[in-house]
């Protein structure tokens, strides 16, 4: 791992025992104040200790959840748009609740409206599946309008349900006015009303009501990460339209995401930019550099061939790129006993001196039934229970050796964290 970053998310994780998150007020001068409360971890954390095979890590941490100290905020656990296990992404309230579970660093994915202006959004065409825009008139405005599923005379599916909302369909106003949802929909709804349901199983509409969902534009999330006390991680998201937009080009776009960063005098040390583009990466390095040294080069590999060769890891840190974030399974490998240990991958990231983040844990549902996904693709063999997700934590943060790990539930990774004092 590159020693030479000034703040390694692993050393500097843990702030000081008698601190809790400093107060808060709300984002709106007629909202009430209210004071974001020390680390509140939830029953989540030790159900998964409680489900581990006995051994010597399920041991360890059964003893630091018998503790009865406070838990810390941890910079090695990232809040991965909030906490959208329960609660719809990159939400007021999916921020607080990340903040809750003692996230160090907070994320907002950076999209633009049509009037282009900056808002927290996973992808710039997601609206029809994390909000409510097709349940409101701004539907009209949407790339690809509602189209219903149809079907064959025996009610099998023949074309499911679609449609495409973009932010830069609407102006930062409209944008406004929409609540975030729970992302999902039905492929198979004739009725908007059908559409906007779906959500998995694993999660809840429980914290999706008309009354929250409260979207949140970059700026605003900066202050908001300022009164929470934590790091910043924001990713500029790559834009489905054409660019330039309307004359906004791909450098506007990321130079403006670091002018508002500049403009709340936020310290560059406190800011992890990140893209999956590696020339917004390049174009950070070589016109904010102090930005640009500890900026997140995301890898969206989907299958082991994707990945960088040893060669090309060692061309990145060439480049004045520090840290490398591909997905947890590129990390992993299994041996032959079937043990997690770190894959090929990891070991040429270290030897090319690059820092390593991951992503994300707690997004494959269930791990008992055996069908977990891309995130787990590489180690799926060894993975059989909910608990086995505190293992793969431990072989990031021991063995990998990543500096922190991006989570839908952050509390998960900050009781880890804090059990060994990272």
């Amino acid at each position: 791992m590159h020693q030479s970053l000034a703040l390694r998310f692993a050393v500097v994780a843990v702030l000081t025992a008698s601190v809790a998150l400093p107060a808060c007020a709300a984002l709106n001068a007629d909202e009430t104040a209210y004071k974001m409360p020390s680390v509140q971890l939830g029953p989540r954390p030790f159900f998964l200790v409680n489900d581990m095979p006995e051994g010597k890590l399920k041991h360890e941490l059964n003893a630091c959840a018998k503790k009865t100290e406070r838990y810390h905020v941890s910079e090695f656990s990232i809040a991965h748009r909030g906490a959208p296990l329960q609660f719809p992404e990159h939400s007021r309230e999916a921020y607080e609740a990340g903040a809750r579970m003692g996230a160090g660093i907070m994320e907002c994915d950076v999209a633009f409206t049509k009037d282009k202006e900056l808002v927290c959004r996973h992808a710039q065409n997601d609206l029809h599946t994390t909000t409510n825009i097709l349940q409101t008139p701004l539907a009209a405005k949407c790339t690809t309008p509602f189209q219903p599923a149809t079907f064959d005379d025996a009610g099998n599916l023949i074309n499911a349900a679609k449609a495409e909302c973009r932010t830069s369909d609407i102006t930062l106003a409209e944008f406004k006015i929409l609540r975030g949802k729970m992302d999902a929909f039905n492929p198979r709804a004739k009725t908007v009303a059908e559409y906007v349901t779906g959500t998995a199983t694993f999660r809840t509409d429980l914290y999706a009501g008309p009354t929250s969902g409260t979207l949140m534009t970059h700026a605003e999330s900066i202050e908001l990460f300022k009164r929470f006390g934590v790091k910043m991680t924001p990713e500029l998201k790559t834009p489905v339209v054409a660019m330039p937009f309307d004359g906004f080009t791909q450098q506007a776009y990321a130079q403006k995401m670091i002018d508002e960063y500049k403009a709340a005098g936020i310290a560059p040390s406190r800011v992890y930019a990140q893209s999956f583009l590696k020339d917004d990466i390049l174009y950070w390095i070589a016109h904010e550099p102090q930005f640009g040294k500890q900026a997140v080069y995301l890898d969206d590999a989907a299958v082991v061939p994707d990945l960088p060769s040893a060669a090309e890891l060692k061309a990145y840190k060439a480049q004045g790129i520090n840290i490398w974030a591909p997905p947890i399974w590129a990390l992993l490998a299994l041996d032959t006993a079937n043990n997690i240990v770190p894959s090929q991958a990891a070991k040429d990231a270290k030897a090319a001196g690059l820092g390593l983040i991951t992503w994300s844990l707690e997004r494959s549902g269930i791990l008992a039934d055996g069908n977990n996904g891309s995130y787990y693709q590489t180690i799926d063999a060894a993975i059989s229970r909910e608990g086995d997700v505190l293992r793969v934590i431990d072989v990031l943060a021991q063995d990998v050796g990543v500096m922190g790990i991006f989570s839908d539930w952050p509390a998960t990774v900050s009781f880890y964290a804090n059990c060994k004092g990272l």
